[in-house]
């Protein structure tokens, strides 16, 4: 391996690592040895790639928020292309793909919904921008729509209603251990912006 292909390599380990180990312990009780005894990587290392525990973590919430919105994203692009499909149904679909991935990541899901509201402010902005990010992905399945909302002011702020919701309810779930019931949340919730819509309409 190339000297790069290992810093990548190590690095990617350390991530891993920190987010298994804040899983497992919570962000407060994990401390830099912790990383470094699961990822196999030095202290010396550790410290080449990251100032501290804050900013190792954030760089895991990075990585991990990043692959969340490409797989929104393509969510996304897949209702789009299909001009047949009601904006409710594009709604369903994306909250489908957003609750299965975390259902199947429940210490990803823990780490990145839960405890990154002890990780400090800067840990809590990003875990802002990510909801931000989720807005707009949910406001785009029904832009274009005039019959329900007539503006994307409009639109957009039934999107951060509805995330909001959404964000409540899946935070819950998580932080009491049951993450393999975030599925069911997926009808209650498309019927919660049903009302939110027709209301708005």
């Amino acid at each position: 391996m190339s000297r790069d292909e290992v810093t990548r390599s190590q690095r990617e380990r350390l991530l891993q690592a920190m987010t298994a180990a804040v899983a497992e312990k919570g962000f407060a009780n994990t401390v830099v040895a912790d990383v470094v005894t699961r990822s196999g990587v030095s202290r010396a290392t550790f410290y080449q790639q990251f100032r501290d525990k804050e900013d190792c973590f954030q760089a895991a919430y990075e990585a991990n928020a990043a692959l969340m919105a490409e797989l929104m994203d393509a969510g996304l692009r897949y209702v789009q292309a299909d001009r047949e499909r009601a904006p409710l149904e594009k709604l369903d679909h994306v909250l489908g793909v957003y609750l299965t991935a975390l259902a199947a990541a429940p210490d990803l899901a823990r780490v990145f919904l839960v405890e990154v509201y002890a990780a400090g402010p800067v840990a809590i902005q990003r875990r802002r921008d990510s909801l931000d990010q989720f807005v707009d992905i949910v406001a785009a399945t029904h832009e274009g729509e005039t019959g329900l909302l007539g503006t994307a002011k409009e639109q957009r702020f039934a999107a951060e209603f509805i995330v909001g919701a959404v964000s409540s309810m899946v935070t819950n779930l998580i932080g009491v251990g049951e993450t393999a019931r975030l599925p069911e949340l997926r009808e209650p919730l498309v019927e919660l912006a049903r009302e939110v819509l027709s209301r708005a309409g």
